[in-house]
């Protein structure tokens, strides 16, 4: 039998398709546990990691520990997760009796739905054709059957502690509800219409009385046509005295042990003055209430495994076991089955949750189990029940936190689980906000809708840095879709300066061209954040401009219209559309512009006529003939413009000499 730390050393092969990748390939990380390979050979240390000169077809996207992301299991890890986050706000103040139930409560609730996952998987294995999915879904089924079976042994052993110590009635319950081969036989034997005839109707008997069922073993003896023949009186009314202790009854473990004393005291008596002599199967049956080790080991073919024939001969040998004392019953029916050296990789798991070794059960279900699921919810649940000290890795981290991680990172690489595995980072306060950050950049952005999650996820959080990086990333891809209101609207949730200035310019350019604006709904309400950069204040002060125009509120928008030139916030590039923009003010037919506006309007024109001439006169100076100055049309506005405000600072000057006569 190999060591763990042999078993955990094995390396598994994935075998990548393709003939360009025999001469060498290369990867790149992508989200928690997965890896882009391609086919390439790095040709320097900043290759390697940068995966520049790679000449692949394909991009191989291989992935581990994905047994979660199948349909079926996925609902066990969304509701597992809700179990998880109400046992993390468990209230840790209430101690000993009050605390002990919750705790066995939340164990239950995870068994419930992992118990609904297998009822799926059988339901799901029983209707497909598929022979290779038949198996997938029952290799999964058979796998999660173990999970429950070594969890509910947790349970009893390390979460539910038990008045005395006393744990066999729950052994039984958990004989009856993972051994139900009996079950099978008894249904099979009660279809014939003279049961005692069929050949498993004693090995049915024999089941029910292995698992301490004997009101079901009674049942099964009543239906034999001797039931009323001494012999068969006797066994029935041997099991009918049978003691069975219950908690909470007031009995005690003295008062139980000599009334089973004086029980299979009894049933020695009987079967030795030969009451069963001529009915072999109920002297077997003798045999076991007296715990006889070698009917024990005739039956061994019933009880299936060593961990059953164990309870069984507990039951009838050392019914009031302590909890402790369990670990010294296991080895003689270890050597039943065959020795250690048949013991299968999950029962010793069982084995080592029977020796009390915590850090073992942890370790073996570590290497052997194909998800990090059981360990990391388990170990969870048996820190809050103070069964697991503070263990220290190597690396830094606790043995729960690194569990939790490892899980974490496995629910990451899916495309939706990846929110189920964010709330389990967050209960790792060493590692766990490192690893959210680290991941939250890698997450493909493949949707505003997803971005907004993952921002929300960042701004909970307090995560900036991050916040910010998406909604770059995210303005960048809309601004490359030609979508400039998204863009702006990511913009502003980064207030990033520089691309604000862009964006503002983009949209006066297209405006320039057009003589619309477009995302009007987003222009209309910039409020306070149109100050993020000088060129956003005046692209949101110019659309107010254009608002007021369409209100007819000629006066403010005048007085805006001015502004924005005379503070000189608009670009000067942008100052003749502005003038542009003042001719039908200008030519209105009551005056709007007073004659000090006008001046100030024609300082401006003046000005921007100066900057076209010094601009053409360095040029030529530079020897550079391409300069092209105003066109034909700007030449004529500029004229038109000219022309109106020699008109208007007319009528004003009339217009306010006669106001003030």
């Amino acid at each position: 039998m190999k060591m763990a730390s042999e078993r955990e050393s094995d390396p598994k092969v994935l075998l990548v398709p393709g003939s360009a990748c025999r001469h060498g390939m290369k990867f790149t990380w992508g989200v928690g546990n997965q890896l882009f390979v391609f086919a390439g050979t790095p040709t320097s240390a900043e290759d390697e990691v940068s995966g520049e000169g790679a000449e692949a077809a394909y991009v191989h996207d291989v992935r581990w520990n994905t047994d979660m992301h199948d349909v079926y299991t996925r609902k066990l890890v969304n509701e597992s997760n809700n179990i998880f986050l109400m046992l993390q706000s468990h209230e840790h103040g209430i101690e000993g009796t009050g605390r002990k139930p919750q705790l066995v409560k939340f164990s239950r609730n995870y068994r419930s739905v992992l118990k609904a996952c297998i009822m799926d998987l059988i339901a799901a294995r029983d209707s497909v054709m598929e022979e290779e999915v038949k198996k997938y879904y029952h290799s999964q089924m058979e796998l999660f059957q173990m999970i429950e079976l070594i969890w509910s042994l947790c349970e009893i052993l390390f979460i539910e502690t038990l008045p005395g110590g006393i744990l066999l009635v729950k052994l039984l319950d958990w004989l009856k509800w993972h051994f139900n081969e009996g079950e099978k036989k008894a249904r099979d034997v009660l279809r014939e219409d003279t049961p005692e005839e069929n050949p498993e109707y004693w090995e049915a008997v024999y089941c029910y009385v292995l698992q301490g069922r004997i009101e079901e073993a009674r049942n099964m003896l009543s239906l034999h046509s001797l039931r009323q023949t001494d012999a068969y009186e006797s066994m029935d009314e041997l099991l009918r005295k049978m003691p069975c202790f219950t908690y909470f009854t007031g009995q005690s473990t003295a008062e139980f042990d000599m009334k089973w004393r004086h029980w299979q005291e009894e049933s020695v008596r009987r079967l030795e003055d030969g009451e069963f002599r001529n009915h072999k199967n109920l002297e077997t049956i003798c045999k076991i209430l007296i715990g006889d080790d070698q009917v024990f080991i005739q039956l061994k073919d019933l009880c299936e495994c060593w961990y059953h024939m164990m309870v069984s001969k507990l039951l009838y040998q050392n019914p009031t076991v302590k909890a402790f004392d369990l670990q010294y019953h296991t080895q003689s029916c270890i050597d039943a089955y065959g020795g250690n050296s048949k013991v299968d990789p999950l029962e010793n798991i069982l084995l080592a949750a029977i020796e009390f070794d915590i850090h073992q059960v942890i370790k073996e279900s570590s290497s052997y189990l194909s998800n990090w699921w059981f360990v990391s919810h388990l170990t969870d649940l048996l820190h809050h029940c103070g069964q697991l000290e503070a263990h220290k890795l190597n690396f830094g981290s606790n043995l729960r936190e690194y569990l939790l991680l490892e899980y974490a990172s496995g629910l990451m690489s899916h495309e939706s689980l990846w929110q189920v595995g964010i709330p389990y980072l967050d209960h790792c306060p060493e590692f766990g906000r490192q690893y959210l950050e680290q991941y939250i950049e890698h997450i493909p952005l493949s949707s505003e809708r997803k971005a907004h999650k993952v921002l929300r996820i960042c701004e909970q959080r307090d995560m900036h840095d991050q916040a910010n990086s998406i909604c770059k990333v995210m303005g960048m891809k809309a601004l490359h879709n030609d979508r400039l209101g998204s863009a702006l609207s990511w913009c502003l949730k980064s207030k990033d300066v520089t691309f604000a200035t862009y964006l503002a310019e983009q949209f006066l350019t297209r405006y320039r061209a057009t003589g619309d604006f477009s995302n009007l709904d987003l222009l209309d309400n910039l409020g306070q954040a149109m100050l993020l950069s000088d060129r956003l204040t005046f692209l949101g002060k110019y659309r107010e401009f254009h608002k007021l125009y369409e209100d007819g509120d000629f006066e403010a928008a005048t007085s805006l219209l001015l502004s924005l030139l005379t503070a000189r916030l608009a670009p000067k590039k942008f100052w003749l559309t502005l003038l542009t923009d003042a001719l039908p003010l200008l030519e209105a037919d009551e005056v709007v512009f007073t004659s000090q506006q006008t001046y100030e309007l024609m300082h401006c024109l003046e000005e921007l006529s100066l900057a076209e001439k010094l601009e053409a006169e360095e040029k030529t100076d530079q020897l550079v003939g391409d300069h092209k100055g105003f066109s034909d049309a700007e030449l004529e506005k500029m004229s038109l413009i000219k022309l109106a405000l020699t008109r208007n600072l007319a009528r004003a000057i009339v217009h306010e000499g006669t106001v003030l006569t």
